[in-house]
């Protein structure tokens, strides 16, 4: 989720729209935090005006009081959704952190293949991909556990992909994307599991159907308390969505993340979000990576480890 900048007023002027005061950001700032859990501070006023003002002109809406009104009487949610979408500009890729990827593959997954061979563990991998965006890390995950744990050897992949954005998982289920995001992706991944278009879908590409029904997608909430489900998840990415929510949000979402993995599972998060200190049920593994303490394990996080 990145924010461009946008200058406040100018484009809104010209179609009769007056400015967003400061008040009615204080009114949008608290709605935002109490369905989201995500704090917008005062200099992200002029964001809020510049990506509402759209919606206010297509509703023809005469104030941003107005709309603040249609959406705390609208009881479907619907429009409170539409709201969110324009506030949450999701910007991902495919295999961001290559580090994390290199380290499941000659780390973790090795010791899980041994454990399965030994008949110490399913031939199963479950993930949950948090704050998915627009499909391109679940589908990475995808690509990485089918190549390492195949159908063909007993193995069963399941990926729970989640959003707020009902846009992004729209894009997301399509599985389409712009054929220049293929440089992100590794050749023998991209020969294996895409499909390149032609006719009308030329200079697009195509997740293939074996990556395809290997994830689920659907919209969830992670500020609100409901976890899809407890102690089930081999792996949890939550990358650089922790960063939008303030201290006592942030340590909220974290237990939930936490209450998702098996013992020994692991939660990976984004470059700029240290869990140190934070919580007593994660040990400190590479940068970014964290493994929820098993019964037999110390569960603190080591903090001169991770500094290092």
């Amino acid at each position: 989720m990145n924010h461009d900048p946008i200058h406040p007023g100018t484009s809104n002027m010209k179609h009769g729209l007056k400015p967003l005061s400061d008040r009615e950001f204080v009114l949008f700032q608290k709605l935002i935090y109490s369905a989201a859990g995500i704090y917008l501070s005062s200099i992200k006023k002029a964001l809020v005006e510049g990506r509402l003002s759209q919606r206010l002109r297509e509703l023809a809406m005469p104030s941003y009081s107005a709309y603040y009104e249609h959406l705390t009487h609208d009881k479907s949610g619907a429009e409170l959704g539409q709201m969110l979408d324009r506030i949450l500009t999701n910007e991902t890729q495919f295999f961001r952190e290559p580090r994390q990827f290199e380290f499941l593959e000659h780390q973790v997954f090795p010791e899980w293949q041994a454990q399965a061979a030994n008949a110490l563990r399913p031939k199963r991998v479950r993930v949950w991909s948090a704050g998915c965006s627009t499909g391109e890390e679940p589908y990475s995950i995808a690509m990485l556990l089918l190549d390492q744990f195949p159908e063909r050897a007993g193995w069963q992949i399941e990926i729970f992909a989640t959003d707020l954005s009902q846009r992004a998982l729209r894009t997301a289920r399509a599985a389409v994307w712009s054929i220049d995001k293929a440089k992100q992706i590794p050749s023998r991944y991209l020969k294996q599991f895409m499909l390149r278009g032609t006719g009308s879908q030329a200079g697009n590409m195509k997740a293939v159907a074996e990556v395809r029904s290997a994830v689920r997608f659907e919209r969830l909430n992670l500020n609100e308390a409901i976890i899809p489900c407890l102690n089930t998840f081999d792996l949890i990415f939550c990358r650089n969505v922790l960063i939008y929510f303030d201290a006592h949000s942030r340590a909220r979402v974290i237990q939930r993340l936490i209450d998702g993995l098996v013992p020994g599972g692991y939660l990976l998060v984004g470059h700029a979000e240290s869990l140190a200190g934070m919580t007593e049920d994660l040990r400190y593994a590479i940068p970014t990576v964290y493994r929820r303490a098993t019964p037999r394990s110390s569960a603190r996080t080591d903090p001169q480890r991770e500094a290092s």
